[in-house]
């Protein structure tokens, strides 16, 4: 381990990202940047476009503070990616909703198809695609707010949506989640950043090393809809109980892994109780920054960055290959409307939707 520095001794900004470059109105609503700190010298960059985490500076083995998400210097560059989840809030509902339809007291609502035969992370304009409202507390949190239309995007109910990021003391980037809606809805929030722990633009996460607390998955078809099932992870190569790097066994000969191009599933929290719990552990041996992730969500999907093509050029100039990032999105279920066996993600009016997600950072010791 190592003496974290003083605030003192790192310049703001490390990304070199201007803020000007991310100033921008779109839908009559301003775009701009904010950046938070803490006291040990984490940095993060925020837009308020999408709720999207710009850039996270944490440091590695050495002391040496290192960006680990993927993104852009600029706004224009988001608007355009074809990676559009990039760092972004998700919803109202996050992950998959079979051939878009869910039906809430006999009533069927029909969403954008934009995933396939599948609706996919609050459709076309999802939470992460549209401007929040944002007050920045303090150096260290920043409050983004949002209320969705009543059928915005086929979902019934006006649903009004607080998040608050916050870079902690103990270095944590902690997400806390609130909403509520006006008529019977479904919600499902969110965070998609992209990680690379060896650093944004490094070329695979394959040498991560990941544990998950999870002895359980749900099963999913070819269009990574569940069937209904949740199966053992045990003696397959989704069993990630004991820490294992990421490519030890991502091309073997399993029909989930073949489903999903690689990993790209949801997986069953081990928990008791409602409190947090540890979902996940992953570190890289290459600059030893380890990141917990903590949930009171059921699920979390880890997804091995199987449809990076290389098309996208980040913040270093680097492009983003097959594989060069990962995301662990803490979760319920997906489908989970269509699944009554599933956690319910109903929320009714006069009901407080609440849940909050923690990425620690530390060096692997």
């Amino acid at each position: 381990m190592f003496a974290l520095p003083s605030t003192s001794s790192f310049s703001k900004n490390m990304t070199g990202i201007q803020k000007e470059n991310f100033e921008k109105t779109i839908d009559g609503k301003r775009i701009s940047l904010y950046t938070l700190t803490n006291a040990n010298g984490l940095e993060m960059n925020v837009t308020n476009y999408g709720a999207k985490v710009v850039s996270l500076h944490v440091p590695d083995k050495t002391g040496k503070f290192v960006d680990v998400v993927t993104g852009y210097n600029c706004i224009d560059d988001y608007l355009k990616s074809n990676e559009i989840y990039f760092g972004a809030a998700i919803g109202r509902v996050g992950n998959r909703i079979a051939k878009g339809k869910f039906s809430i007291n006999s009533t069927e609502y029909k969403l954008a198809v934009n995933n396939g035969p599948n609706h996919l992370h609050g459709g076309v304009k999802g939470f992460h695609a549209v401007v929040w409202d944002a007050r920045q507390v303090d150096e260290s949190t920043l409050e983004l707010s949002y209320t969705a239309g009543d059928m915005e995007e086929g979902y019934p109910g006006a649903l009004t949506v607080k998040i608050i990021y916050k870079l902690t003391g103990n270095n944590e980037f902690s997400i806390e989640y609130f909403a509520e809606t006006t008529k019977t809805t479904i919600c499902n929030l969110t965070h998609h950043s992209y990680f690379n722990l060896s650093g944004e633009g490094e070329p695979t996460i394959l040498d991560h090393v990941l544990e998950l607390s999870a002895d359980k998955y749900t099963v999913s078809d070819e269009n990574l809809i569940p069937t209904g099932e949740i199966a053992l992870v045990k003696g397959t190569p989704l069993d990630f109980g004991t820490a294992t790097e990421i490519g030890k066994r991502i091309d073997a000969d399993f029909e989930a892994l073949k489903f999903g191009h690689g990993y790209d599933h949801n997986y069953v929290i081990n928990r008791d109780g409602n409190e947090a719990a540890q979902a996940a552990s992953v570190y890289s041996p290459v600059t030893g920054i380890k990141m917990d992730v903590l949930t009171t969500q059921p699920g979390i999907q880890f997804y091995s960055g199987n449809w990076m093509d290389g098309s996208e050029t980040g913040k270093s100039g680097k492009p983003y290959v097959k594989r060069s990032a990962f995301c662990l999105e803490t979760q319920h279920f997906p489908d989970s409307p269509n699944h009554s066996g599933f956690p319910s993600i109903v929320l009714k009016p006069g009901e407080k939707y609440r849940h909050s997600c923690v990425y620690r950072f530390s060096v692997f010791d």
